[in-house]
């Protein structure tokens, strides 16, 4: 079998990795661990990273690691996938799988903790004040969301949380509510990467401070009926993602029963509006929708049109 512990990071391709570090740092007050013109390393706190940047001609999602728990070592994972016929090659001192829609995952050996202590209680490094506490969890857009439960429960060991009608599941590996969820869109893509602050007192100041950088709010805050967290989500055009930044998420007791919401607004947003159709989108009449806020004035988002 394999256990996983928690999600370790992203990696994300970027078109200029210098650009890019500086502004996650800049926007997201992430400290800059490593950085060269190929690469470049971010963590929220004092973990050795969370976010991973990789020079590349398109911008995207390369990878999503996780850690495997103490009891689990690399050798069972790697016989653990040999079991089910999952392919995987050796990379960056882990394995590396992919889902049915090609995302890859990379599975990283338990790593000890600097140091065991709760997180305000541990000797500072180079963190910036108002940091992310951690990252948290990420989301996909999918098209096969059946083949997709089906890797993520029996390849990597996540267990389901909760599903919203017939279209989206949530994963936990942990107490956490959840540490990935796919949300059947028809399409496969990278939607967002989640960081965990404080309180929505903290996520005032980081959205105030995103909103002098020129940011957007795609949607929020919003209160989840799923996951109960309070999130808002930040559109990052230059890696066509999102970045969610939440508080207040659901803990869940050891023998948690996976519950079946109804797929309405509720489920979504206890306090209101479901997302405008430009959140599941990517491309530009989507972006500009956003941005100018123009369905607000009276020009809806016309349908995408495929290539």
């Amino acid at each position: 079998m394999i256990s996983l512990r928690r999600i370790d990071h992203v990696s994300l391709r970027v078109r200029d990795v210098e650009e890019a570090s500086r502004r996650w740092s800049a926007q997201f007050g992430l400290a800059v661990r490593e950085r060269d013109g190929r690469r470049a390393r971010l963590a929220c706190d004092d973990e050795p990273y969370c976010l991973e940047l990789l020079a590349a001609e398109a911008p995207g999602v390369e990878h999503v690691a996780y850690e495997l728990r103490r009891s689990c070592t690399l050798e069972e994972a790697g016989r653990h996938f040999e079991g089910l016929g999952v392919p995987y090659e050796e990379h960056a001192g882990g394995l590396r799988v992919a889902d049915p829609e090609g995302n890859r995952v990379l599975v990283l050996p338990y790593r000890e903790p600097r140091e065991r202590w709760v997180s305000h209680a541990r000797a500072a490094t180079d963190q910036i004040v108002g940091h992310p506490r951690r990252l948290g969890h990420v989301n996909f857009l999918t098209g096969r969301l059946s083949e997709g439960v089906e890797f993520y429960t029996r390849a990597l060991g996540m267990r389901i949380t909760d599903w919203l009608g017939e279209g989206g599941v949530w994963f936990h590996i942990n107490a956490d509510h959840h540490v990935m969820a796919l949300v059947d869109k028809g399409y496969s893509h990278f939607h967002h990467l989640a960081f965990d602050v404080v309180d929505i007192g903290q996520m005032r100041v980081a959205l105030d401070h995103l909103g002098r950088h020129g940011r957007w709010l795609g949607w929020g805050p919003v209160r989840h009926g799923i996951g109960g967290n309070i999130a808002s989500y930040v559109r990052i055009v230059e890696e066509e993602c999102f970045v969610e930044l939440y508080c207040d998420m659901e803990q869940l007791e050891a023998d948690h029963e996976v519950r079946r919401w109804p797929d309405n607004r509720f489920s979504s947003n206890t306090w209101g509006p479901l997302p405008p159709r430009s959140y599941f989108r990517f491309d530009e009449a989507a972006v500009a929708s956003e941005r100018e806020s123009l369905e607000m004035l009276g020009h809806p988002l016309k349908e995408e049109v495929s290539s």
